[in-house]
């Protein structure tokens, strides 16, 4: 029998399981499906391979604030010294102004962390759709 039904059993069971739930099973983030969904918001301002109101968005995982060729950054984003990663646009979507002081970015956040991964989701997979954010040569 691998598994014998003891209370101590039961228990580290349990907390087996919960750590693989908590854990996502591999480490996935967020649901790009919802995340489009929500992004929805964000194309007020921002067009993934062009500057809009706000700077494209193909290619933000891993580039420099502030560093879009074109677009004009308030002092405050081109000072900041961020890169953006999974992190950092997890802060930043929370509450822009708050985060990166003087941005121009009005938008207000989102105050639920699972939106947030679910739009960092969906950035992360448009960036890889060549048919949305095509690949520079």
């Amino acid at each position: 029998m691998f598994f014998k039904a003891t209370p101590r059993g039961s228990a580290l069971l349990g907390v087996f399981a919960a750590s693989i739930l908590v854990s996502g099973c591999g480490g996935t983030k967020g649901n790009a499906v919802h995340g489009k969904e929500l992004y929805a918001q964000c194309q007020a301002c921002h067009k993934p391979a062009e500057n809009f109101v706000g700077p494209m968005h193909c290619g933000v995982i891993g580039r420099p604030a502030g560093s879009v060729p074109g677009f004009d950054y308030s002092e405050g984003m081109k000072a900041s010294g961020l890169t953006w990663d999974e992190t950092t646009l997890d802060q930043f979507l929370t509450s822009p102004v708050a985060f990166v002081n003087g941005t121009k970015m009005g938008f207000a956040g989102f105050d639920n962390p699972s939106d947030r991964a679910d739009v960092i989701a969906w950035l992360r997979k448009m960036n890889d759709d060549p048919a949305i954010c095509p690949k520079k040569s």
